[in-house]
């Protein structure tokens, strides 16, 4: 069945792979920006941006300049996506293992 699920989800990730890697390299990208805006160190830039994208949002950083907030209005929406899509692949590997476990 392992062999199964991890057939499957690889297929879906050749599917997909453009698209999270073009999300991950925009919420990367707006971390980078918001890293020179906002004078941060790289680190926390990144964290900030992970943080924000996977909608936790501790508050412990956040950007000063209207031009790092709309930033991470970008990241956030990304974000949202980038979970919906990975909830998306998930179903449809659970449901491919489920169909051919029955078989």
């Amino acid at each position: 069945m392992r062999r199964i699920f991890f057939a499957a989800l690889v297929q879906q990730l050749r599917v997909v792979w453009p698209i999270l890697s073009g999300i991950v390299f925009v919420m990367t990208g707006s971390g980078l920006v918001i890293w020179r805006i906002a004078n941060w160190r790289i680190d926390e830039a990144l964290y900030f941006t992970f943080v924000t994208g996977l909608t936790i949002g501790y508050g412990d950083f956040t950007p000063k300049h209207v031009s790092a907030r709309l930033l991470a209005l970008v990241i956030g929406f990304a974000g949202i996506v980038l979970t919906g899509l990975v909830a998306a692949i998930s179903v449809q590997v659970l449901n491919a293992t489920n169909r051919e476990t029955a078989e």
